[in-house]
């Protein structure tokens, strides 16, 4: 393994030594089940430092290209290549040199798109299990699907709910759906448009759109750093709030211990309240211990969980979930059940396999080490630029985004023209917000599931380019 490391132009070196021994394991120059060499001794090799080889294996471990073995250094797993497909960076390096891409990911610049990278998919592993569906069962997987899906795939999650999240829950109490949206869409109808929903401000605006479609009424709530201010909750006269305490979008933030006791007792002060938990993104955790979800401290069952397969697996796989209290669960029988199950049996079927035979937890391992390899990559990509001048980075411990705070006189309106002359699709904070405020002014969030070391780099030169004046004036000590 010798590479040039004069040819790594301006790419940081561990980057480049990443490129150049994934390139060879594509192209089988190093094969399924070789050996790496020491990391000590590729260092003394190539005159770079240990911790430069150290990264760029850990970078390919998280994406699975090789894995560590206790005593034996690193080897090539290619059949882990093959099943994630990995191809965000076949357009940059290849044979030693630095290249830009003729063959661009995408013609845009998607900061604002929050889905998951595809090539982590493990499609090899679900196609053939898809198959196994398909091969193994009798006439019935063509049979009506239940209207709360199938007994199998809810006894899958109850397991893996209580496995990973410590809630115990009667599958009985599980509804599966095409998506989130379908799902809460079915609990406005469920809790009648004579209810208040409370929504987080900011937060995920959609909800308040679908609340609007249903004629339900609904109240924006503040944040502070801990989470919803459950003082303006109460004066609000709600029915119902919806929270996402494991990972608020777009804020990042994680709800405190001391907040989610203050809106549990607001919750049981009343026995017509309901609070809608939604655990998005609440997998993707990079630093300590994951606080319980609320429903494991309800006893009185007035908690409605909601979560979905779509940020851990892809966006085409519309299977979501929710937990309905029984009484609710009663209700929905009685009301709604004549809706059919929006997921098709194949797909239900072969997620619970997925989940039962331990795939599922694999894989959302191999999911936090790569974000949380690549959320790094990000932030020094963006704290060595020159935009670090005039910007800071405020980031949580969870989840695959970011905040990025500019110093700029720029009007949001300005920065969304600026950005779309440039043919970039970002959000900017105040995009969240019902009512926007000085406080978050000029914050663009930033989501990086899904784009490439070469977007990262077409990214920070898009708001180089964007805030060039701001960036002028900080040069020049003003």
């Amino acid at each position: 393994m010798v590479y040039n490391m004069e040819n790594r132009g301006k790419l940081a070196k561990y980057l480049f030594l990443h490129h150049c021994i994934r390139a060879d394991i594509v192209n089988g120059k190093i094969p399924f089940g070789s050996t790496l060499p020491s990391k000590r001794h590729l260092a003394q090799e190539l005159k770079v430092s240990v911790n430069t080889v150290e990264r760029a294996y850990s970078l390919l471990v998280s994406e699975g290209y090789i894995e560590p073995h206790a005593g034996s250094g690193f080897t090539v797993c290619l059949e882990q290549k093959q099943a994630h497909k990995f191809a965000l960076f076949q357009d940059e390096i290849e044979a030693g040199e630095e290249t830009r891409s003729t063959k661009k990911i995408n013609n845009i610049i998607d900061l604002k798109a929050n889905r998951s990278s595809l090539e982590l998919f493990p499609l090899d592993t679900w196609s053939r299990l898809m198959r196994q569906v398909l091969s193994g069962c009798d006439l019935s997987i063509l049979e009506t699907v239940p209207f709360n899906g199938l007994l199998v795939l809810r006894k899958a999650i109850a397991s893996f709910l209580y496995e990973t999240k410590g809630i115990c829950v009667s599958p009985s109490r599980i509804i599966i759906g095409a998506g989130t949206e379908y799902l809460y869409s079915r609990l406005l109808q469920l809790l009648g448009n004579q209810c208040i929903i409370a929504i987080e401000d900011p937060g995920y605006k959609k909800f308040a759109d679908i609340s609007r479609s249903f004629g339900t009424l609904w109240k924006y709530i503040p944040l502070d750093e801990q989470g919803i201010l459950v003082s303006t909750l109460s004066e609000s006269r709600s029915d119902v709030v919806h929270v996402l305490p494991a990972n608020q979008f777009p804020m990042g933030l994680v709800m405190s211990k001391s907040r989610r006791k203050e809106l549990l007792a607001w919750l049981h002060e009343s026995p017509n309240r309901y609070l809608i938990e939604d655990d998005y993104d609440s997998e993707i955790r990079y630093a300590g211990t994951a606080l319980p979800p609320l429903i494991t401290q309800d006893d009185t069952q007035r908690v409605i969980y909601l979560n979905t397969f779509s940020k851990t697996l892809v966006p085409s796989l519309r299977i979501s979930y929710m937990i309905l209290p029984d009484t609710l669960m009663d209700l929905y029988r009685k009301q709604l059940s004549f809706y059919s199950c929006t997921v098709s049996s194949f797909e239900q079927y072969t997620l619970a396999k997925f989940i039962s035979e331990g795939y599922l937890q694999r894989h959302i391992k191999r999911l936090r080490r790569h974000y949380k390899q690549r959320r790094q990559v990000v932030f020094e990509a963006f704290q060595n630029s020159k935009i670090a001048t005039c910007s800071s980075i405020f980031a949580g411990d969870v989840g695959t985004h970011f905040i990025l705070r500019v110093e700029t006189k720029k009007t949001e309106e300005e920065i969304h023209r600026e950005a779309e002359k440039r043919n970039a699709n970002i959000a900017l904070l105040s995009d969240y917000c019902a009512n926007p405020t000085i406080k978050e002014a000029h914050c663009i969030v930033v989501n990086f599931a899904s784009i490439s070391i070469l977007g990262i780099r077409q990214a920070v030169e898009l708001l180089e380019d964007i805030f060039s004046e701001e960036i002028a004036l900080q040069s020049n000590g003003n």
